[in-house]
Formats: structure tokens, sequence, C-alpha cells
């Protein structure tokens, strides 16, 4: 008899029709997010059948795209606004599909070639071009605008100067950014899944780098569970559900970003005037809506309500978790030191992501013969933006104290590699 023979578990192959497969569920994941957030929201009335480009507007502001708002109210009239924020829902969990796709034919993999994974990734891009293409001509579309009764309601009919505003994606601009932001998510999909293969070259760096990556991933994901849980709750409690479930599909995120940020002790500095308000907490618009330019911070936070300390504690919790997991996972020869740096620098970068994509702006305003807003009510602004370096540094304070004591506390865990017994340093 001749003796049995071992037969090699089958490479998975990631051709081009993984590839349509991935971007595919990633574009109609995001599609549908987008849509059920903005027919909550109340979008699906609009007049002239521009839901789908509303939809696709929303998709393009998803991956940091350009989408500029434009006016028109006639030859003695005009208009004036713009329009800044990321929809923050349909971003993180088009990240999330199109990183898992991404790393779905690699799995059962030690190693992989640079070459490999550039040629992988290439044609991810490649379809992921067309289709950002296709979403940037589609996002256009323009609106008639109500002025309601009255005086500016009569001169505006006079002079024919009917107030438009509408918005128009940037197509140069949303390619770029569009191929930047996929860059960005099939990085951090090799960096955080702890079993994606590297180029041997690299692997020694992934025990610096993946535990503390994989860290973060956890702490956003668990802080989105406890805000959604947070949310459901408030709609069984209060109603307004259709408000509560446009705020979930379409910026959950973004008050996770502001919740790290305040706990840690950050502050953002905001106004709101006019007929904008921000789809969040009553509170933030009770905070920000003054005469000047308010800071939005745990004081004030507390100051309206002395519930907002939990901010702090949450955040002190699931560092400390994270950073347990983040020792637990890593090699034991590591020193509490690197553990401390690890996450103090991980933390910090997480933390400037946060910032930067956390702003908010939005401006609007009509004029008549020169003078603005006649009648009141019809201009407005909205903005919100962090003290960045401020946030960045405290993240990477906290990042050092809970990296050491998460390192501390896994030391009675067994991990795998050589113990380091040379003391705390």
């Amino acid at each position: 008899m001749s003796p049995p023979t071992v037969s090699a578990r089958p490479v998975a192959r990631h051709g081009w029709g993984q590839a349509v497969a991935v971007v595919l569920s990633g574009l109609a994941v995001m599609v549908l997010v987008a849509a059920l957030g903005l027919v909550a929201a109340g979008a699906a009335h609009l007049p002239d059948g521009a839901f789908p480009r509303v939809v696709a507007a929303t998709l393009v502001a998803a991956v940091g795209g350009s989408v500029e708002v434009s006016g028109s109210a006639g030859v003695f009239a005009g208009t004036q606004g713009d329009l800044t924020g990321l929809p923050l829902s349909v971003t993180l969990v088009g990240a999330l599909v199109l990183g898992t796709g991404f790393l779905r034919p690699l799995r059962h993999r030690a190693v992989a070639s640079a070459r490999e994974l550039a040629g992988w990734a290439a044609r991810i891009v490649v379809l992921w071009l067309a289709a950002l293409t296709g979403l940037a001509f589609a996002a256009r579309q323009d609106f008639a605008v109500e002025v309601g009764s009255g005086t500016l309601s009569e001169v505006t009919g006079l002079l024919d100067a009917a107030p438009r505003i509408g918005f128009t994606a940037n197509v140069p601009l949303t390619v770029l950014f569009g191929l930047l932001w996929l860059a960005g998510v099939l990085l951090l999909a090799l960096l955080m899944a702890r079993g994606a293969p590297l180029p041997g070259r690299l692997l020694r760096r992934q025990e610096s780098v993946r535990p503390a990556a994989h860290a973060m991933l956890e702490m956003i994901l668990a802080y989105c569970v406890i805000w959604l849980v947070a949310s459901l709750i408030t709609i069984a409690v209060r109603g307004h559900a259709a408000e509560m479930f446009a705020l979930i599909l379409l910026g959950l995120p973004n008050l996770v970003w502001l919740s790290v940020t305040c706990g840690l002790g950050a502050t953002w500095n905001g106004r709101v005037e006019g007929p904008f308000g921000l789809p969040a907490p009553h509170v933030l618009n009770r905070i920000l809506r003054t005469p000047d330019v308010s800071e939005l911070n745990l004081r004030s936070l507390t100051a309206y309500d002395g519930r907002m300390w939990w901010l702090v504690v949450v955040d002190a919790v699931l560092l400390l978790a994270v950073a347990f997991r983040m020792a637990v996972r890593s090699p034991a020869r590591i020193r509490l030191r690197q553990h401390a740096l690890h996450l103090a620098v991980a933390l910090a970068l997480t933390v400037l992501m946060m910032c930067l994509t956390g702003r908010v702006a939005a401006r609007y305003g009509l004029s008549l013969l020169g003078i603005s807003d006649l009648g009141g009510g019809l201009s407005g602004e909205l903005f919100l933006s962090p003290r960045l370096w401020q946030a960045v540094g405290l993240g990477a304070l906290w990042g050092l104290v809970a990296g050491f004591l998460g390192g501390l506390c896994a030391r009675p865990v067994r991990r795998r590699g050589p113990v380091d017994v040379s003391g705390p340093g």
C-alpha cells in the first residue's frame, strides 16, 4: 500500500470576481444605512425625485468627498452657503465591510508578499474608483427654499427672486479623497486584524502595532454599542423614534467621538445660530446656541447635566479593559513601559482621527438688493471644531497610564514567549 498523501489547503484566489463582491457589498451596506437614515430624517418626500441623489451625496460625504452647496435667487438676490461634516455611521459600516472583505481571501495565511497584497488591493481600488466617479456625478440637485409669508415673500415674488439652494459633488476632489479613504481603510484592516498575513519583513513589527491597533478598534465598537443601547432606551422611554433612528443611522459615531474626547478632558469650540440645529442630544444645542463661541467640554456638560461625569468613568473602564486585552495578546517579553508607549501612541492617533473627522460646519445666507437676511430666520451658522493638540496630548497621557495599568494587570496571565522579569520598568 502506498502511504497516504497529505494535500495542502488550497490558497484562496482573490481575482476580479472577489474584488467586485467586496466593492458591491461595501456600497450596498453604505447605501442601505444612508437611505434608512435619510428616510428617518424625512428626506424621502423631497421634490423632483431627489432622494437617490441625496443618498449619493451622503455616500460621497461619508468617504471624505467634497459636496459644495450653491444657490441662486434671481438677478437682484444672492445666496451663499457651505456644508462640512461626515455622516460617520455610513463611514464606519462601509469601512468595516470593505476591510473585512479585503481580508477574507487572505485568511488561513501566515505570510503574503508585498506584491500579492498590492495586486489584491489594486483590484479593489480600480473598481472603487469607478463606483466613486459614478456617485460623484449623481450627487447633484437643487431645491426651492420656502420663505414663508409676509414682506420677504412679497419682495421675492415681485423681483422674481425665489431662492433656490442645491448641492454638487466636486468630482476630482471626491475621487482623490475617496481613494485616500479607501487606502486608509485597507491599511488599517491589515494593521488591526491579528490573523492577516504580512510580508515577512514586517512580521517583527506586528507585535508592537497590531495589539494596540486592535485595542482601539475594540474601544470604538464598544462605545458605539453603549451609545446604541442608550439611544434605544431613550426611544422606549421618551419616544421621538424617527429623530433618534436618523441620529443612529447617520451620526452615531459623531456622538461617540465627542463622548470619548470630552471624557478625556478635551474641549470643542462651537456655535449654533439661526435655523440650524445639531441632530444630537438637546444638551449640545443648549450649550452651543449662544451669541458667542461656546466651549463644549466636561465642565460645560456637567454644569447642564451632572450625569455627564459618567463620560470619564466610561472612558477609564473601557481604556483599562482594552489595555488589559492588548497586554494579554502581546508577547510576555514586552515590558510595562512598552505597553504604556504603544497604547499612548495608538490612543493619540485615534483621538487625532476623531478630531479631524468629527468637525461640523454649516452656513447659509440669503440677501436681497445687498441687504442680508430680510425677514430674519433664513441665515444661519453652525460649527463645531476641537482644540486639536490639547485633545491629542490628553489622549497620549491617558494611553500611557492605561497601558501601564493594563500591562500590570496582565502579568499574572499566562502568555506566549519568555516572561520579562526585569521589574516594572
